[in-house]
């Protein structure tokens, strides 16, 4: 892509409104554009993250089992007086009325409409286990959005939900969802570590918060330090195997990790002081076992091996991509601006032409840029006629993870210098082995 033919409208000043790094650097790199408070327009930077991030989730998603379909974002009132959450669930929820008079509103959770696609049409356990999950805009009106997409309005949400017979094949579906978590974090260039949350009125300890540390996170969390040297799962992960599954759920569940609300002072002062980690923290994701919440007031029954009716027991799981996209900018910024890990960047790479309309730059940007994109290296080349330091501070903001600098010094020793974002390294290179580098 071309800048000159992109539209990213940066900005030099840092909007007023904006109280934390994510928030000041998605308006600054042009990525966002605020529309209401707590609603914001995905501008083409942005949305090429948020979209990168999807698809790896999606992934994912897929691999442990899960099916996606896509459900609406307006929803019938009658659905949620079923479940007794209509009148309950507060003025959070955008209530609405359409021509006819009928209660609607805009979804801020799918927990009902789930039951009800799943009760019309699966009747035997044969059919289980089920796990369906979609990715869809949600709305809730919180009383006072702020901090840009950590705590909006209207934000896009991953949400997956797993139906089975029993409590066995229910827990199962949620170690599934536990490893699937781990893999798509660590996917995403983040180290998540799972921590227990509040499990609301059904109790037992089948609820997750995954954290992300960060110096700007929005809460404090205490944790066993050896959890950053843990392995996450690789590729080959066997989803339907319910022993290996455990394994793996046991030993990242095996030590101290807990957010402020669950923190036990007494039990963290028990670990060896070098263990002793206390941080800021950014919840990425939550996962929960609700068993018949839903199924038994909602009648989403199934019949058993015995011939039995029974409802059926259930799980939600949660990811906020578009909250992801401001958790991993809190994650990695300084005071330029981003650094994107590579599996979510915008772009690989940029070219910064430092000297434009040049008799050698532009023919050298042009080769490097066609051959870039000939080998599927998502490039966006500066060719905008600006002075290198303003070019500088582009690539800087927007955070692309190579940028390759193309003027007319290393050009005359057959160079072109290549400087990777994450840590500032620099190397001169030919314009062959900086495609090589980058192919890599």
């Amino acid at each position: 892509m071309r800048l000159s033919r992109y539209f990213l409208p940066s900005l030099r000043e840092t909007p007023k409104e904006a109280e934390i790094a994510s928030h000041r650097l998605m308006l600054r790199a042009g990525m966002i554009r605020q529309e209401a408070a707590g609603i914001y327009a995905f501008l083409p930077l942005g949305l090429r993250v948020l979209q990168k991030i999807c698809a790896i989730v999606r992934e994912e998603q897929d691999r442990s089992g899960a099916i996606e379909l896509l459900m609406p974002t307006i929803q019938s009132a009658d659905l949620w007086r079923e479940s007794g959450r209509y009148e309950a669930y507060g003025k959070e929820m955008l209530r609405i009325k359409d021509r006819h008079e009928r209660d609607m509103l805009y979804g801020p959770t799918n927990e009902e409409m789930i039951t009800a696609i799943f009760r019309s049409y699966v009747r035997s356990y044969k059919d289980l286990p089920l796990n369906l999950y979609h990715i869809q805009w949600k709305f809730r009106d919180e009383v006072r959005p702020r901090f840009g997409l950590m705590r909006g309005r209207e934000f896009l949400m991953k949400d997956a939900y797993s139906f089975d017979l029993d409590f066995a094949g229910s827990k199962h579906a949620y170690n599934r969802m536990f490893v699937a978590y781990l893999r798509t974090f660590a996917r995403l260039g983040l180290r998540s570590i799972p921590m227990v949350a509040e499990s609301g009125p059904i109790g037992g300890n089948l609820s997750h918060e995954f954290i992300i540390l960060a110096d700007t996170g929005e809460s404090e969390v205490f944790c066993d330090s050896e959890y950053l040297t843990f392995e996450v799962p690789g590729p080959d992960v066997d989803f339907a195997h319910v022993g290996r599954l455990q394994a793996i759920v046991d030993k990242w569940t095996s030590l101290y990790a807990a957010t402020s609300e669950k923190h036990d002072a007494a039990a963290f002062d028990k670990l060896p002081a070098d263990k002793r980690l206390s941080a800021r923290g950014i919840e990425v994701g939550h996962i929960f076992h609700f068993g018949t919440k839903y199924s038994e007031p909602m009648k989403a029954v199934v019949t058993g091996p015995d011939g039995v009716d029974r409802p059926v027991q259930m799980g939600s799981y949660g990811i906020g991509p578009s909250r992801l996209v401001a958790a991993i900018i809190e994650a990695f910024h300084d005071e330029a601006g981003i650094k994107w890990p590579e599996p979510v960047a915008p772009f690989k790479a940029i070219i910064l032409n430092l000297k434009q309309g040049g008799a050698d730059t532009d023919p050298a940007c042009e080769r490097l840029y066609a051959e870039l994109n000939s080998r599927g290296i998502d490039t966006l080349y500066h060719d905008l006629d600006e002075r290198p330091g303003s070019k500088f501070a582009t690539a800087d903001l927007i955070g692309i993870p190579w940028q390759i600098l193309v003027g007319p010094r290393s050009l005359a020793e057959g160079k072109v210098e290549v400087k990777r974002r994450v840590d500032g390294q620099r190397e001169l290179l030919s314009a062959a082995d900086a495609v090589a580098r980058l192919a890599g």
